[in-house]
C-alpha cells in the first residue's frame, strides 16, 4: 500500500511542475507589458524601469522563472502588480470562497444524479428512463455560461426569489441564499454526466449473479439496490468525481464572473486582464495543486474500495 502511495505521489509533482512552466512560458510570451499597463501609459521611463527591478522583471526569462520556483520553494508567490499585496495572501482570502462553491456544486451534483441514475436503471426503458435520459443529454449539452444568466432571469429578476449576485461566506448561514444559483449552475452539467455514469454502472451490477442470489434469497428490493447494487456501482462513479472536481474549479472562473463571486475563478480573471504575471502563476498554481491533490485521494479511496489495482 506504502508502494502504492508513494509512486502516486511521485507521479503528482512532474505534473504540477509541467502546469506552473507552461503558465510562466505563455503569459510571458503574450506581447504586453505589464509594469507599463501598471504604471500607465504617461509613465516616465525612469518609472517603469525601477518598477521592473523591483518585481524583477528586469532580468532575462529564464532567470525570472528560476527565481520564480525559488519563491515557490520558500512558500513566496511574489507580489501582485495590480492589488500591490502578497499573491499568496490574495490566494488565502479567495480560496475559501471557491472551494466552498465548488464543494456546494458537487454537492448539488450528487444529490440529483444518484437518484436519478437509480431510478433510470430500475426502470429501464419506461417512460421516467426516457425522460431522465433526455434531460440529462440536455444538462450535457447546455454550456454553464448559457445556465448562468438564465438561472438569474427567472428567479432573481422575474420571481425575485434569490439575489442577482453576491458572494456566500461558509462560516454565515445567512449568506447561503447567495451559493443557491451559482452551485446550481456549475453543478447541473456535472449531474447529467454522473447521471448517466450511475445509471451505466446500475444496469451492469442489477444483472450481476449476486443480485439474483439476493433476490432468491428474499431481501427486500430497496435493501438489494440501495445496500448491494448501488454501493458496487459507486465505485466507477467515484473516479469520475475525482476527475471532474477539476472541470469544477475550471467553470468557477465563468460562474464567479457571472454572479461576481469573490473567489479564485473571479481573481484569475482580474489577473489575467491586467496581466499580473505572478497573481495569474499563483492563481493556477493553486488550482493545479486542488486538481492533483483531489486527484491523489480519489486515486487512494479507489484503491481502498478496489484492492486490485494496487497488484
Amino acid at each position: 500500500m506504502w508502494r502504492y502511495v508513494g509512486a502516486r505521489l511521485l507521479y503528482t509533482l512532474p505534473v504540477l511542475w509541467l502546469v506552473v512552466s507552461v503558465v510562466f512560458l505563455l503569459i510571458h510570451i503574450v506581447p504586453g507589458d505589464p509594469v507599463q499597463q501598471m504604471l500607465g501609459e504617461g509613465a516616465a521611463s525612469a518609472d517603469i524601469e525601477a518598477a521592473r527591478k523591483a518585481y524583477g522583471l528586469d532580468v532575462p526569462i529564464g532567470r525570472q522563472y528560476v527565481n520564480y520556483w525559488k519563491g515557490v520553494l520558500k512558500a513566496d508567490l511574489g507580489k501582485s502588480l495590480r492589488f500591490q499585496q502578497p499573491v499568496s495572501k490574495l490566494i488565502a482570502e479567495a480560496y475559501p470562497s471557491t472551494l466552498f462553491l465548488t464543494l456546494a456544486a458537487l454537492a448539488v451534483a450528487l444529490l440529483i444524479s444518484i437518484p436519478a441514475g437509480v431510478r433510470s436503471a430500475r426502470r429501464r426503458n419506461r417512460w421516467d428512463d426516457r425522460f431522465i435520459s433526455v434531460v440529462s443529454l440536455f444538462g450535457i449539452s447546455f454550456p454553464n455560461f448559457a445556465i448562468g444568466p438564465i438561472l438569474i432571469l427567472f428567479f432573481a429578476i422575474q420571481l425575485g426569489l434569490l439575489p442577482v449576485s453576491g458572494t456566500a461566506d461558509w462560516r454565515n448561514p445567512d449568506t447561503y441564499v447567495y451559493l443557491l444559483l451559482p452551485a446550481v449552475t456549475m453543478g447541473g452539467a456535472l449531474a447529467a454526466i454522473l447521471t448517466r455514469m450511475v445509471r451505466t454502472a446500475m444496469l451492469e451490477e442489477l444483472n450481476q449473479d449476486y443480485i439474483r442470489t439476493a433476490r432468491a434469497k428474499g431481501l427486500d428490493e430497496r435493501t438489494v439496490v440501495y445496500k448491494h447494487a448501488l454501493r458496487n456501482a459507486l465505485i466507477p462513479v467515484l473516479t469520475v468525481v475525482g476527475l471532474q472536481f477539476g472541470a469544477l474549479l475550471a467553470g468557477a472562473i465563468v460562474t464567479e464572473t457571472i454572479f461576481s463571486w469573490k473567489g479564485l475563478g473571479r481573481l484569475t480573471i482580474t489577473a489575467i486582464s491586467n496581466r499580473d504575471y505572478y497573481l495569474v502563476q499563483g492563481c493556477i498554481l493553486a488550482i493545479g495543486m486542488t486538481y492533483i491533490v483531489v486527484n491523489f485521494l480519489t486515486d487512494m479511496v479507489y484503491s481502498l474500495a478496489n484492492p486490485r489495482i494496487r497488484q
